[in-house]
């Protein structure tokens, strides 16, 4: 494979493939393409979160290499390639601000004896019932509305940023998660 090749453009298919070659093989062209692929559209969403330089760079070396080790955990049925990088990605970002928080707030804790560390009981209860909730009405969406809504609202890239990574003009992003939130209104105002 040409360099050149690696950075094409990934349909949801081509990019679940690549996944399941690394999980069932190690195959390392697979991870090169996935990686050439997703390294500068990751880049572009760390930096509009507000991360230097180095930070990206750190952020998407660990995101890839979860991804390398996480591809048997993949499950096309629950989303796109593309949602769970960048939800992988999202996830390690916002540690590393929490980290950093940390560490640049440790003075100010208060003693860990005054923390109540958990949630009531009916705050959990609600707060499982409405994700649970939410989780069952995107399975319901099309394969192509759950990407555009998992990477507008999870991830909260800008719909310019989710059409140039999806490669899809503009009017059809806004289209779909237009489309995705009629349907997830419908579906979250029916009775359980």
């Amino acid at each position: 494979m040409r360099p050149a090749d690696t950075a094409a453009p990934l349909d949801g298919d081509d990019a679940a493939r690549l996944v399941a070659a690394i999980a069932r093989s190690g195959d390392r062209q697979a991870f090169a393409r996935l990686f050439a692929f997703y390294a500068p559209r990751l880049k572009t969403y760390l930096s509009r979160q507000g991360f230097g330089a180095g930070d990206c760079d750190d952020l998407i070396q660990d995101t890839m290499l979860a991804v390398w080790r996480k591809a048997g955990q993949f499950d096309a049925e629950a989303g796109a390639v593309s949602t769970w990088i960048f939800t992988i990605c999202r996830n390690l970002g916002i540690d590393r601000r929490r980290r950093v928080a940390r560490r640049l707030k440790d003075d100010d804790l208060p003693p860990v004896s005054d923390i109540d560390p958990s949630p009531s009981a009916e705050v959990d209860i609600i707060s499982r019932e409405d994700e649970t909730r939410v989780r069952r009405a995107l399975d319901q969406l099309p394969s192509e509305q759950a990407e555009v809504i998992a990477l507008s609202f999870f991830s909260q890239s800008p719909q310019t940023e989710i059409a140039r990574v999806l490669g899809i003009p503009l009017g059809t992003v806004k289209s779909r998660v237009r489309l995705a939130m009629n349907r997830l209104r419908q579906l979250l105002d029916e009775p359980s």
